[in-house]
């Protein structure tokens, strides 16, 4: 089976939480719902990796997040093809009122609250991701 390793990171602000809504185009995932995520390269570090994705696809910066909580890694099967799964490596940080600027990697956004999240249609297993984390 083939494996990706990836990071996905929420942030908080306040009680709510942060979702982005994948573009049309992306390769994968196009109009879900999910966190935000990005590919580890090579060696990598997952936080440094998490960090990265974070300014890209929001706009925010290093020192306007704290991180809360992070596991290790999760495995998840993938529906979108066969004999393979996502290694990912979830984070969770906070940030005070946050200005967001998506870049072309999503298309909207929007503060939830966490229960608000199973209204919304995901990437596979967002949910079981972010309980992890709380």
């Amino acid at each position: 089976m083939r494996a990706t390793k990836i990071v996905t990171s929420f942030i908080k602000n306040n009680d709510k939480l942060l979702i982005l809504k994948r573009s049309d185009k992306v390769k994968s995932m196009k109009g879900l719902w999910a966190g935000i995520s990005g590919i580890i390269e090579n060696n990598e570090e997952p936080l440094e990796r998490a960090k990265i994705e974070i300014f890209e696809e929001t706009g925010i910066t290093n020192e306007k997040i704290t991180l809360i909580k992070s596991i290790g890694e999760m495995r998840v099967n993938s529906p979108q093809y066969k004999n393979h799964e996502w290694e990912i490596f979830p984070f969770l940080f906070n940030a005070t009122n946050p200005t967001i600027k998506l870049n072309w990697e999503n298309s909207d956004f929007r503060w939830i609250n966490i229960e608000e999240l199973q209204n919304y249609e995901t990437v596979p297993s967002l949910q079981k991701v972010l309980l992890s984390l709380l």
